[in-house]
């Protein structure tokens, strides 16, 4: 597998840099802010394992992140890119060719089968080559006689490991993962983990939010969410 390591003039460069924000929900019972006054930049390479207890806003950051959520307040910029000064689809077009993603609830498309689910996103002019990466990463999650299964036919820990190598196959510059292994068992979680952890091994960069501890034996910085706060980084 093409390994992504750039030069050493890169290694230290940001790609991730928050800037004072915040995001305001209006609820029956007044403004709730999600995130407030969040600032933090990482560097290119790194596992960074967000943490915090439920409603912390750990997915909201996530999401900003993302481009899929719009702060009400501060910037976001990824790889240098002031992703809310963009246009929608300009957004869809960075977070496809920059971004991958893994969700708690796996959003595998029920009617496709393993292989079509992880393949259907591939751009066509580089089929060939990515379509030997869906192999290889079917193989190493263990779901090479999965790939003409549908989604229901899987355990929760197969349709994961489906979702991470949906995610992984475009060797994506950053993966952001959202509770990833919250409904896992410890060797499915484990495995999800490991091959997280290999892809920033071979230089591509992770952003993973949990309310647990077995993420951050595989992080190599560990930022701690409270009420919308970065309280250590």
């Amino acid at each position: 597998m093409e390994n992504k390591q750039r030069g050493a003039s890169q290694e230290a460069k940001e790609v991730i840099r928050l800037e004072n924000v915040g995001k305001e929900y209006l609820t029956k019972n007044g403004a709730v802010w999600a995130l407030n006054e969040v600032s933090v930049e990482i560097p290119a390479h790194e596992f960074v394992v967000v943490r915090g207890p439920s409603g912390c806003g750990k997915t909201t950051l996530l999401l900003a992140v993302g481009g899929m959520l719009r702060p009400s307040v501060g910037k976001v910029w990824v790889d240098g890119v002031d992703l809310y000064a963009m246009s929608i689809s300009e957004r869809a077009s960075f977070r496809a060719d920059k971004i991958g993603f893994v969700f708690q609830m796996f959003h595998l498309i029920p009617y496709l089968s393993v292989w079509e689910n992880v393949v259907m996103g591939l751009p066509s002019r580089k089929g060939g080559g990515l379509r030997a990466q869906a192999e290889e990463w079917l193989t190493r999650l263990g779901l090479s006689h999965r790939v003409g299964h549908k989604p229901s036919e899987l355990s929760a820990g197969e349709r994961q490991r489906t979702a991470v190598a949906r995610a992984l196959i475009k060797n994506p510059q950053l993966v952001l993962a959202d509770e990833p292994t919250g409904n896992l068992d410890p060797e499915n979680a484990h495995q999800v983990f490991q091959a997280l952890s290999e892809y920033h091994r071979q230089g591509g960069m992770v952003l993973l939010v949990t309310h647990g501890a077995e993420a951050e034996t595989y992080a190599s910085r560990v930022v701690r969410l409270q009420k919308g706060r970065i309280v250590e980084s």
